[in-house]
């Protein structure tokens, strides 16, 4: 059995945690977090739930050398990496003006709370020679291809895609009970994964995720919005893990083969169909597809995240809309986002936030 390290314990490090160590698959679960008491908790209640060994250990993350010590003490089969500066939440239910133009700009303009914990954690791994898988829910759609330009791509992302796939085949068993959903393979983006959650397609087909059925991969793009709807907020979490755990699994010693669809496997920008063997990753486009069309269309939903481009170093362009809807409060969020520039970034939305 094998040993799996979760670093971040806010909802969702929480909940991979709790579905992880109840799947069986592991034997040893460490759990990582900034708050000792947090952590400790954590453990307590997952330890408490299941037949795992849960062990807590206090971390701070943005230190490159203690995710470097950490990794070298515990010896992991499989790193987590659930961690962040702020939730992609947090300005969940704010009205005020500096909040509603940052979350009016796009995710991508929050990219300096999301990158320097996978930064680290990719650091960290090569600095030890870490040769195992790294999985990353950090907003993965657009930090998977900003690490890949930096020769740190973690081996995939977790959610968004998989969430994609999870409200399909909810769709396809309501509509037909007795009859188990065919193959789902999706390609899609972070961006367009609201629309997905609150069953309301856009009205222009080509800014719909894609979905194929079955081995020939018949298109059902509007399969991904027939499930009942879930309106936004942290409930969404349940889904997230859900779609999550599944992979993880496959990623262990000895896991299952699995065929899902995942967010930036190997650093490619947005979600594509893949399949996990032996702990290895390959993609799994349907018959006929091709990946630089498949690259194509997820590179255009970025820019609903407000995402324009990403140069060959990694920096990150912003869209006119991203900059317009923040010109109001801070111009310079919009500014080209270099990985040198990420801290003082981060800096600036704390202050524009506050």
């Amino acid at each position: 059995m094998s040993t799996a390290l979760i670093i971040g314990m806010g909802d969702m490090g929480e909940r991979i945690a709790a579905g992880l160590a109840a799947s069986g698959a592991v034997r040893r679960l460490v759990v990582a977090s900034r708050s000792a008491a947090n952590v400790r908790a954590v453990a307590g209640i997952v330890a408490s739930a299941t037949d795992c060994l849960v062990e807590p250990t206090q971390l701070d993350a943005t230190r490159v050398e203690d995710v470097a010590a950490l990794l070298e003490r515990v010896k992991p089969d499989l790193v987590v990496q659930c961690g962040s500066l702020r939730s992609p939440w947090a300005l969940d239910g704010r009205k005020d003006p500096a909040a509603e133009a940052v979350e009016a700009a796009g995710l991508g303009i929050r990219l300096p709370y999301q990158l320097p914990i996978i930064v680290n954690v990719m650091r960290a791994a090569r600095e030890t020679g870490f040769a195992g898988p790294v999985a990353n829910l950090s907003h993965p759609d657009v930090t998977g291809p900003v690490l890949e330009r930096m020769g740190l791509a973690p081996m995939l992302g977790l959610g968004n895609a998989g969430m994609m796939l999870r409200r399909a085949r909810a769709a396809l068993r309501r509509e037909s009970p007795d009859t188990e959903p065919p193959l789902v393979r999706v390609v899609g983006h972070h961006s367009q994964l609201d629309a997905v959650m609150t069953s309301d397609p856009p009205a222009d087909p080509a800014e719909r995720c894609r979905v194929y059925l079955g081995e020939e991969g018949r298109r059902d793009d509007g399969a991904a919005y027939r499930a009942p709807a879930i309106e936004p907020g942290m409930q969404n979490n349940f889904v997230t893990a859900a779609a999550t755990v599944p992979v993880l699994e496959a990623l262990l010693p000895e896991g299952p083969d699995l065929r899902w669809s995942v967010p930036a496997p190997g650093g490619l920008p947005g979600g594509y169909p893949v399949r996990i063997s032996g702990g290895s990753i390959a993609l799994d486009l349907p018959p006929g597809e091709s990946l630089e069309d498949a690259i194509a269309f997820n590179e255009r939903m970025a820019r609903a995240d407000g995402i324009e481009r990403i140069d060959p170093d990694g920096t990150v362009h912003f869209t006119e809309a991203a900059r317009e809807a923040v010109a109001g409060v801070a111009p310079d969020l919009a500014e080209p986002l270099a990985v040198g520039d990420i801290e003082g970034r981060a800096d600036l939305l704390d202050e524009v936030l506050a």
